[in-house]
């Protein structure tokens, strides 16, 4: 071999490993990085849990807030929609507590296997869903006896007959209503 043969295969041999190289310190910058998109939440008003094989979406209360609390002895609404996730065992919801006032549950709050069971209307529904059309309407009104703010959690009970127990830090949301008076023109 001549001396230009063996000096382009050192060459070769020597961009192969700066090219190696490059591409391990580049694949490393983003090592142990975690995704924005990985994480995020839906974009709704409330929290969600589980109770057994029951999922708990959007999950708040809708508190239209004029003074610093919401004033003990109002009446507010919880919204909810609790789903089973068995494909094969109804389950009901029988009972929600709180500390901050008296929860009173009106309807048919029966979670049927592999449905929805919708408890108030979400702000923004221009319809019933389908299912909650046939079936009679579900509300949760909590009577306060402790002042309420928006900003902070509050813990309710939810009771099942076959999922059993879960306690979820529920926040407020102020509903659609407009958040400042408009300016007269």
């Amino acid at each position: 071999m001549n001396r230009f043969g063996m000096r382009s295969s050192t060459v070769t041999a020597g961009l192969a490993v700066c090219g190696l190289a490059v591409g391990v310190a580049l694949s490393g910058c983003s090592a142990g990085q975690i995704s924005q998109t990985a994480t995020q939440e839906p974009a709704v008003n409330g929290i969600n849990a589980a109770a057994g094989q029951i999922a708990l979406r959007n999950v708040h209360l809708r508190a239209p807030q004029t003074s610093d609390y919401v004033q003990p002895g109002s009446e507010v609404e919880l919204l909810l929609v609790a789903a089973n996730q068995s494909p094969d065992r109804t389950d009901k919801l029988l009972s929600i507590s709180s500390d901050v006032g008296t929860v009173s549950l009106s309807g048919d709050t029966t979670v049927p296997a592999g449905g929805v069971l919708v408890v108030g209307e979400p702000d923004g529904q221009i319809k019933a869903l389908e299912s909650a059309e046939t079936a009679e309407a579900v509300t949760a009104s909590v009577a306060l006896a402790k002042p309420i703010t928006n900003g902070l959690l509050y813990n309710f009970i939810f009771n099942f007959e076959n999922s059993g127990q879960t306690t979820v830090a529920v926040p407020i949301s102020a509903g659609n209503t407009p958040r400042r008076d408009t300016a007269s023109e």
